[in-house]
């Protein structure tokens, strides 16, 4: 058993440490490292229960630190347990390091990325959840987080979903050592300030001494043995505690000390102290099924049927097939059509309510535990958790996600409900799909490959019946197209995706009624894009003419261009997209209006027939 000298002795190795650290990489976060030293050390030593030889051993505890710009504690801690050398930890910051200024999964002993500040939390609850509703192991999840974060609003949507599920596997070690990046937080060291706001979301609260080894253990043993709600331990430190020259002193934030080799020696010195973590208890990985997609609904050719109930169908039945798949929603499954899971998958259905941040988060959190997540929503509504996104990009994290209610095709509802910008944000993404079907069996055989997929990826759905033109057994490859127009006598190339396929396939139609002969390529994988088809279809055509129900900027057109960036001409392109401020119209005049229905694209293609055969003659 350690003794309470040796917490306070452990606490001053991770201060020196944090201090050598920022002072050789001439860079860093020391003094925010230094607050929260103590509460580290007693974690650490007595409370975490955790296999570094086994980072996914399923009874593992979670650790979080959401204020990843204390990376340097974090580091610290590693090697206090041994999984660092010091050598190791002298490449801080260093080209080519493990050692990122803010810590991510490169460390097989952290679960996500964190730096972006406020998602520690609620990646924390999804991890939280997976435990209680899903796994049904006793593990427990620790979250650190600093005072400037619970300004954030995440932070509230984190603590109300775990009030409302009553985690009571999550704590949350609240830094609050007064001072943020630029002065004094909001509250300072008005501890009652956050225990007032901590209780009203149904949290058991803890205020502590963050310097006191004894007080930060008997807190941690409180919220260990409460057992209807998650905790809340708020600790009053001091930012650069222990070191004169930046205690309590503003203008410190994410600097060195002044003077690392005279702090040490203020500090006790360097010391070796070895940390023996206690090891989670022998258990089995929860039941995870991978089956095969044997019973995808099918649909007839010529039926109609919007994207969003094929998606919500094939989605229930990926889930019959696969246990490992959980549905979460933003209190909008009537309309995205993941009720159809949660009706059939009760147990594996998480509602988030109107939080998408949260809602990002838990699956993010979800798929640590090795679950599949799929996460629906409107498209527009994917904006509000964009940096959520954008984290787990980093975090390397594995999500499949669901917009429906896409472009100005949805009518009546108006611009504030409109996805059109979802495919240039999913896009943007590191190492993203993102995929637009246009018909119910594409959207069902998509879907599918969705659960066996990696990264961010990203499905477009739409709100009213669309013409079925695939039947049930077509396949469809990521990273494909289909062509569904062709000739030798093509002059243009058309290329569509979702809604626009079927307004390009009347315009290719029509021309063909008047002689005119176009092809049409169904470019359903917007990233990675079929680059092949669209080379061919460049050279044999010489003019693409794109079609998306999306703003001009980031689309479809510009994920064509992006099949020309190898040095070779590019051929002529025609854009069609929505550049207007749409308003409530039907989902006809909406199209007309945005300049993308069929008649715009006869129009467009006619133009250019003229203008090629003018300029030839």
């Amino acid at each position: 058993m350690t003794t309470d000298q040796y917490l306070a002795e452990l606490g001053q190795q991770l201060r020196v440490d944090a201090v050598r650290m920022t002072g050789h990489a001439g860079s860093g976060h020391a003094t925010s490292s230094m607050s929260a030293a103590d509460l580290m050390a007693v974690l650490l030593a007595r409370h975490l229960r955790y296999d570094f030889d086994w980072p996914k051993h399923p009874g593992n505890d979670h650790l979080i630190l959401s204020k990843g710009h204390a990376s340097p504690l974090l580091y610290a801690a590693y090697k206090a347990a041994g999984a660092l050398s010091d050598e190791e930890l002298m490449t801080y910051r260093t080209l080519g390091s493990r050692l990122e200024g803010h810590p991510t999964p490169r460390l097989p002993w952290v679960d996500v990325a964190t730096g972006s500040l406020g998602q520690g939390l609620p990646i924390g609850v999804g991890i939280a959840l997976a435990g209680k509703r899903l796994d049904e192991m006793p593990y427990r999840v620790w979250v650190m987080c600093g005072d400037s974060e619970l300004a954030e609003g995440s932070i509230w949507e984190a603590f109300e979903h775990a009030g409302y599920e009553r985690l009571d596997n999550l704590t949350l070690v609240a830094d609050i050592n007064r001072l943020g990046q630029r002065g004094p937080t909001r509250h300072e060291w008005d501890l009652d300030a956050y225990a007032r706001r901590a209780d009203a979301f149904g949290w058991h609260v803890v205020e502590v001494d963050g310097h006191d080894p004894v007080a930060i253990d008997a807190a941690y043993r409180e919220a260990n043995g409460v057992t209807d709600r998650p905790s809340v331990v708020l600790a009053r430190t001091v930012k650069g505690k222990g070191v004169a020259a930046v205690a309590d002193k503003e203008g410190k934030h994410g600097k060195p000390v002044p003077d690392p080799e005279e702090a040490v020696d203020e500090l006790g010195g360097a010391r070796s102290l070895r940390v023996e973590v206690e090891r989670p208890a022998a258990t089995t990985a929860p039941r995870q099924a991978h089956g095969v997609h044997a019973d995808l609904p099918r649909y007839e050719v010529g039926d109609t049927v919007a994207t969003r109930n094929a998606y919500g169908e094939a989605l229930a039945a990926v889930g019959r097939d696969r246990g490992d798949v959980v549905a979460l929603d933003g209190e909008v499954s009537d309309s995205t059509r993941s009720q159809l899971f949660a009706e059939e998958h009760p147990g594996r259905f998480f509602e988030c309510y109107i939080a998408e941040q949260e809602l990002v988060a838990s699956a993010v959190g979800m798929q640590v535990r090795g679950w599949t997540p799929f996460v629906s929503t409107f498209a527009a509504f994917f904006s509000r958790a964009h940096d959520f996104l954008r984290m787990a990009a980093i975090s390397r994290a594995s999500l499949s996600l669901a917009g429906s209610h896409a472009g100005v095709a949805i009518g009546e509802d108006g611009p504030s409900q409109m996805g059109l910008e979802d495919l240039a944000m999913f896009r943007a993404l590191h190492g993203s799909t993102v995929l637009a079907p246009c018909d119910a069996n594409q959207t069902a055989r998509l879907t599918a490959a969705m659960a066996d997929g990696g990264g961010i990826r990203y499905l477009r759905t739409g709100r009213g019946g669309s013409r079925v033109i695939y039947g049930p057994d077509e396949e469809f490859a990521v990273g494909g197209s289909k062509v569904l127009r062709r000739s030798s006598r093509d002059r243009l190339t058309i290329v569509a995706a979702g809604v626009a396929v079927h307004e390009a396939l009347r315009a290719a139609d029509e021309l063909a009624e008047g002689g005119t002969a176009v092809r049409v390529i169904d470019l359903y994988s917007v990233k990675p894009v079929d680059a092949h088809t669209l080379l061919e279809a460049a050279e044999e055509t010489g003019c693409l003419l794109t079609v998306e129900d999306h703003r001009p900027e980031g689309g479809l057109g510009d994920a064509v261009l992006d099949a020309f960036t190898d040095g070779r001409a590019a051929p002529r392109l025609i854009r069609l997209a929505v550049d207007t401020m749409p308003g409530s119209a039907t989902e006809a005049e909406q199209l007309e209006e945005a300049g993308i229905n069929a008649s715009a694209i006869v129009a467009a293609v006619r133009r250019q027939v003229s203008d090629a055969s003018a300029t030839a003659a």
